[in-house]
């Protein structure tokens, strides 16, 4: 299974991000949850960045591009195969930052994708 880092968790259950991280532990991967809201989500502490976690898989995205450019470096640091840009999280400049680190950079939907298989 593919760990997973949750850049904007939060225990809001309205927010995509919330969603995702009941689906993918229900799928049977494990999660870190990254935000700036205090709380669990999916039984999994929200954390502040800062810890590098070097067993990631995947991170997938719910900030917008205006925020993302204070965590450019811990997702460098942090090493994932792969970056989600769910949808309103594009960021051409990350994109190819990413790119240029050997990190692969996906425009989807982590739902979609764990709805369908394709995760």
């Amino acid at each position: 299974m593919k760990k997973t880092l949750i850049i904007g968790a939060t225990p809001n259950s309205g927010r995509y991000s919330y969603r995702a991280a009941y689906m993918l532990i229900a799928k049977g991967h494990n999660i870190v949850n990254i935000g700036i809201k205090r709380g669990e989500v999916a039984g999994v502490e929200i954390e502040k960045p800062g810890v590098i976690h070097n067993d990631i898989d995947t991170i997938t995205l719910y900030i917008g591009p205006h925020l993302q450019d204070q965590y450019y470096d811990y997702i460098l640091q942090t090493k994932p195969k792969r970056v989600v840009f769910n949808p309103g999280t594009e960021n051409v400049e990350l994109e190819n930052l990413l790119k240029t680190n050997g990190i692969e950079a996906i425009e989807a939907c982590t739902l979609v994708m764990l709805s369908t298989g394709q995760y």
